[in-house]
C-alpha cells in the first residue's frame, strides 16, 4: 500500500517525542531536523527560533503548547515527527497525539531524571501500548548522572530499560558515547555541530563496564531471538 506522497506505508513511521518540560525535547527534535536535512540551521528554544515551537506563545514563554507534527527522511523512510507538550496543563495534547504513534521517543533529563510530567506521559504510553526507547539527555549539565537516570526509570516507571548507549564522562567531562552494538566510541565534531562523527576503538579503562552492559544487552535480546547470542 501507498501513501499520498507515492511511499510505502511499510517505510513510514509516525514517532512521537515527550518528556517533562525542560528535558531538552523540543531542542533534541530540532537536532533531529538539522541532522536528517530537513531544517539548514538549528533552531533554538531560548531564542524563539526553533521550528516546532511556532505559535507565538510558545515562542514567547519557550515551552510546547500544542502538538506539532514535521516530516523527515532517513535511510529509505519517511518519519512524521510529532513534537508533543512537556507542560503539564497541556496533558491532553500527548493524549491526542499517541492515538497515532508507531513508537515514541521518551527525553529524559540527566539532571532531573524521572519527573512528575514524565511520569504521566509513560503511563499514558503505557495505556496505548507504544513501543518506546528512553533518550537521556544534557549529559553535560552539572549533577547528571545516567546510572541514577537508569535506575529511576526502572523503579519509578516499572520499565525494563537496556542501554544500547554508554556516555563517557559526564558534566565538563562529557566526551561523548560508546555504542554497544557497533562496539566503538562515538566522538561528534562540535566544529560542524556535531554533523562528522568520529569513530574510535573502546579504550581499555572503559571496555569492563561496557564489556558488562553489552553483555546485559545480548541477554536480554536473545530472550526474543536466541539467535542474537550465537552471533
Amino acid at each position: 500500500m501507498k501513501t499520498a506522497g507515492g511511499g510505502s506505508l511499510s517505510n513510514l513511521r509516525n514517532i512521537g517525542i515527550m518528556a517533562h518540560i525542560d528535558a531538552g525535547k523540543t531542542t533534541t527534535t530540532e537536532r533531529i531536523l538539522f541532522y536528517t536535512g530537513r531544517s539548514h540551521k538549528i533552531g533554538e528554544v531560548h531564542d524563539g527560533t526553533a521550528v516546532m515551537d511556532w505559535m507565538e506563545q510558545e515562542q514567547e514563554r519557550g515551552i510546547t503548547i500544542t502538538s506539532a507534527a514535521t516530516t523527515c527522511f532517513w535511510r529509505d523512510h519517511r518519519i512524521n515527527i510529532i513534537d508533543t507538550p512537556g507542560h503539564v496543563d497541556f496533558t491532553i495534547e500527548v493524549e491526542r497525539s499517541l492515538r497515532v504513534l508507531d513508537g515514541a521517543i521518551a527525553i529524559f533529563c540527566a539532571v532531573g531524571g524521572v519527573e512528575p510530567q514524565s511520569e504521566t506521559v509513560w503511563r499514558q504510553a503505557d495505556h496505548y501500548r507504544i513501543p518506546r526507547i528512553a533518550f537521556v539527555n544534557k549529559m553535560d549539565r552539572v549533577g547528571a548522572d545516567f546510572q541514577q537516570c537508569v535506575k529511576e526509570i526502572r523503579d519509578r516507571l516499572g520499565a525494563k530499560p537496556v542501554a544500547v548507549t554508554l556516555p563517557i564522562g559526564s558534566e565538563e567531562n562529557f566526551t561523548g558515547v560508546i555504542d554497544l552494538i557497533e562496539w566503538k566510541v562515538l566522538r561528534f565534531d562540535e566544529a560542524s555541530l556535531g554533523l562528522t562523527v568520529v569513530k574510535e576503538e573502546i579504550p581499555d579503562d572503559l571496555k569492563e563496564e561496557s564489556s558488562a552492559a553489552r553483555m546485559a544487552l545480548l541477554e536480554k535480546l536473545a530472550d526474543f531471538d536466541e539467535d542474537v547470542m550465537e552471533k
